[in-house]
């Protein structure tokens, strides 16, 4: 890639209905498993790239076919050694249609995407804390400070793109709390590559069978429109206190992970 005549923050890896916090910058990334779309913003100077998770070309691509690898490496090569990840989630237990929530874990129930950047070595990377526990704080707090209503527990990521059926989510709500597509490999790739991964999830809609109604992308969309404005604040002023030097164990993600 082209050297960038800047230093990259934090990376934000957008999911639907986010739009670019810029589009004044726009660059190409290319990557071993292909281009990506970068735009560039400032916060309180410090540069955030911003990476539409769905968008390379002006189709919408769906969970199961997204770049998860294109994406991660390109947030690395860019210089970021963060990344916040902005995801759209089904409630199964209850949080309210609206709230905000924090994924302390996760319970992978995808089938067919490449989840790691070692096909050819094998590495155990350690998963005991997969979420990085600095940005986690600092959103935490963010959202504490603003009094803005949120949770913590178990993600559960499902292959798509279909929804899940009333037995699927019956089954996993016994030991996760929300269900969505597009976290995982995301993070499973971060911790490969030593970056911090954190994700905020708007809770848009009561998964299959948790409500009245039948599940539409309507309801989802609507949703996140509703809260757009209220997310970039929060990512805005989580970036703009995150303390500048890394103080958690994300660097050091695969020491002792090869054989």
């Amino acid at each position: 890639m082209d050297t960038l005549d800047m230093s990259v923050d934090v990376a934000i890896i957008g999911g639907v209905g986010f739009s670019a916090l810029s589009e004044e910058c726009k660059k190409i990334v290319n990557t071993p498993y292909g281009a990506v779309r970068v735009y560039f913003s400032d916060v309180d100077g410090r540069t955030v790239a911003m990476i539409p998770r769905h968008y390379w070309t002006d189709e919408h691509t769906p969970p199961h076919l997204i770049n998860y690898r294109a994406n991660i490496w390109a947030a690395r090569d860019i210089g970021a050694s963060r990344i916040i990840s902005t995801n759209s989630v089904g409630s199964m237990k209850g949080h309210s249609i609206g709230s905000f929530f924090l994924p302390d874990d996760f319970i992978d129930f995808t089938r067919n995407r490449v989840s790691t950047f070692f096909d050819n070595n094998t590495v155990h990377v350690d998963m005991t804390e997969p979420y990085c526990s600095q940005i986690r704080g600092c959103l935490a707090s963010t959202l504490r400070k603003k009094g803005v209503e949120y949770s913590e527990g178990v993600y559960a990521c499902t292959e798509g793109p279909r929804f899940e059926t009333r037995a699927e989510i019956a089954m996993m709500s016994m030991f996760s709390d929300v269900v969505g597509m597009t976290g995982v490999p995301e993070v499973i790739l971060a911790r490969e590559m030593e970056l911090c991964y954190a994700s905020i999830c708007t809770v848009t809609n009561h998964a299959c069978g948790m409500g009245d109604e039948k599940l539409t992308t309507d309801e989802l969309v609507k949703e996140l429109a509703v809260k757009q404005d209220a997310l970039l604040e929060i990512l805005s002023e989580t970036i703009r206190y995150l303390p500048s030097e890394r103080d958690c164990d994300c660097s050091s993600a695969t020491s002792g992970a090869r054989l």
